[in-house]
């Protein structure tokens, strides 16, 4: 549903995206995560038709998005970083504003507003003007414009940003159940929401695509990944660093692989040392990796990582 490939935006001398390329398909909801400044919001601004590349090209449902602009946008639902709404309007005469910009008329303008006032749960402030809502309400009236004409392709930047917890588990929830039939690209830095909705993320850093993978593979970049922590009467920190380098906790020992290809046979490696020794466990387990870890290691200045 959406092809990049070697995606340039540049700014003077600066280039704010360098070279990208990904696919996203149907059925994919994919985490564009970066650090601030890493291109995220300037490719979903491209990817829109928003603004123009310096080179390469975006297609969105195979149009190009550069040579058949109308026919990609249709196929968008597009939530920019602070979504602007017009503040005097309400927000039923908003959304009625979005689905006539989209075309829609008649029975599928009503079905497309009843869709998402009742999926955006707006039922109790329809007829209050934008610039009396709460935050989380603006916010889920720019979203629901996204959605009013039932796009393919969602784009959204930060969708939950500034919302309290209650208000992310409900936008991260909305994004898991649109993605069964939807693409769906959204930027975060908040790595929970890897977890919470995604089936893949992208890391990007100063313009370019550091890691791409499932949130288990870039979890197995972490260095944690398949480490055992083991807290045993008797255990010895000299006789653990056979299998590997030993890291000291309290009361405890973390076990690190010697080989990463061999992480996954670690653990039985420390059950069969825990039986040859006698050793009274108390408590074991495998690590599965963090992925704050990864993204600080990969996106930090290597200046700072010293």
């Amino acid at each position: 549903m959406i092809r990049i490939d070697n995606l340039v935006k540049s700014f003077g001398a600066k280039r704010a995206v360098d070279g990208i390329s990904f696919t996203v398909e149907r059925g994919e909801v994919l985490g564009f995560l970066g650090p601030n400044g890493a291109g995220k919001s300037t490719t979903m601004r491209m990817i829109t038709g928003f603004m123009p590349p310096t080179e390469g090209s975006v297609a969105v449902g195979g149009f190009d998005v550069a040579e058949s602009p109308l026919e990609a946008k249709r196929l968008i639902g597009y939530l920019p970083e602070n979504a602007a709404a017009y503040p005097d309007m309400t927000v039923e005469g908003f959304l009625n504003f979005a689905a006539e910009l989209r075309g829609l008329s008649g029975s599928a303008r009503r079905k497309g507003l009843h869709r998402v006032i009742e999926r955006c749960f707006l039922d109790s402030v329809l007829h209050q003007s934008i610039d009396t809502l709460s935050k989380g309400y603006k916010h889920r009236t720019c979203l629901a414009q996204a959605l009013i004409h039932d796009p393919d392709v969602l784009i959204m930047d930060e969708p939950t940003d500034g919302l309290d917890p209650n208000q992310k588990h409900e936008v991260r929830n909305l994004i898991r159940e649109l993605g069964r039939n939807k693409a769906i690209v959204f930027s975060t830095h908040i790595l929970e929401e890897v977890d919470a909705a995604c089936t893949r993320a992208i890391i990007i850093d100063r313009g370019r695509i550091v890691a791409n993978g499932t949130p288990e593979e870039l979890r197995a970049m972490s260095e944690l990944a398949g480490a055992v922590t083991l807290q045993a009467r008797g255990a010895s920190a000299e006789r653990l660093s056979e299998l590997g380098r030993v890291e000291k906790l309290n009361g405890a020992f973390r076990v690190y692989p010697k080989d990463k290809s061999r992480a996954s046979q670690l653990a039985q490696e420390v059950v069969e040392m825990v039986n040859l020794h006698g050793w009274k466990v108390e408590g074991m387990y495998s690590e599965r990796g963090e992925l704050d870890e990864v993204f600080r290691r990969i996106t930090l200045p290597d200046t700072v990582k010293k």
